[in-house]
Parts: C-alpha cells; sequence; structure tokens
C-alpha cells in the first residue's frame, strides 16, 4: 500500500493528515501514541508506542553508547 501524504500547517506546528484506510489498517486512534524510528534506508517507521517502546530505545541508546567499546571488542 502506497499513500501520499501532505505536510499542513496546524496552529504553530506541521502535521501529517493519514487517511481513514491508514489508520484502520494501523489500528490506530485519534489520541494513540505512536513512535518515529529511523531505518537504515534513511525512513522513519512509524509505530504504536506500546509498552514504552520510545523509553526502552532510549536506554537502549543510552546503553550501547556507554558501553560501545565493550561492544565493539565482543563483535571481534
Amino acid at each position: 500500500m502506497v499513500i501520499d501524504l501532505k505536510i499542513r500547517k496546524a496552529g504553530n506546528s506541521l502535521g501529517v493528515i493519514l487517511p481513514k484506510e491508514a489508520l484502520a489498517k494501523m489500528n490506530a486512534a485519534e489520541g494513540d501514541s505512536h513512535v518515529l524510528t529511523e531505518t537504515p534506508e534513511g525512513g522513519f517507521r512509524m509505530t504504536a508506542n506500546r509498552h514504552g517502546l520510545s523509553e526502552q530505545m532510549k536506554v537502549a541508546g543510552e546503553i550501547s553508547r556507554r558501553y560501545r567499546n565493550a561492544f565493539r571488542e565482543l563483535a571481534k
């Protein structure tokens, strides 16, 4: 499924309007929390923020930064 989206002004911010077909496929509704994550291809993926995904990703990032040298050695 390919859906063209336009970025629109909403007050002092910018937003994207998702068509109802996309919302139904995502099982999303107004007020739901979602997270944008960067993909290796240079794009973004939007997923529901269930079970504190954004907080888990923040902690994972901190751990990978703190132990980057150890992870680099383990990868050898």
